[in-house]
C-alpha cells in the first residue's frame, strides 16, 4: 500500500485534514499488512478499492467514511474493529 498515493486519493475525493488522511492511510497500511482483507474478500487492498468503498458512505470526512467501512467489514467478517481510526494529532501534521 502506497500511503502517499492513498492520501492523495483521499484528499481529492473527500477532503479532510492532512493529519486525518495520514491516520486513515496508516490504518489502511496496517490492514494491508495483516492480509485480513485479502483473505476475507479475495482482493488486494488498493487506494482505488478504498476510495470506491468509502464513496458508498453518504457523507463524512475520510476518517468517518473509513470507520463506517470498517464497521461494515466488522459486521460481515469480524476482526476489523482494530483498524478503526479514533484520533490523530493536528498539531503534528505536515501538509499532505
Amino acid at each position: 500500500m502506497e500511503r502517499e498515493v492513498l492520501m492523495l486519493h483521499l484528499r481529492q475525493a473527500f477532503g479532510g485534514t492532512p493529519a486525518e488522511r495520514r491516520a486513515v492511510a496508516r490504518a489502511a497500511t496496517d490492514l494491508t499488512d495483516s492480509e485480513q482483507f485479502e483473505v476475507d474478500r479475495g482482493d488486494e487492498l488498493t487506494p482505488e478499492i478504498i476510495v470506491e468503498n468509502l464513496a458508498d458512505c453518504r457523507e463524512g470526512t475520510p476518517a468517518e467514511r473509513w470507520n463506517w467501512w470498517m464497521g461494515a467489514l466488522e459486521a460481515a467478517y469480524g476482526g476489523y474493529e482494530q483498524f478503526v481510526v479514533t484520533r490523530w494529532n493536528e498539531d503534528d501534521a505536515p501538509n499532505a
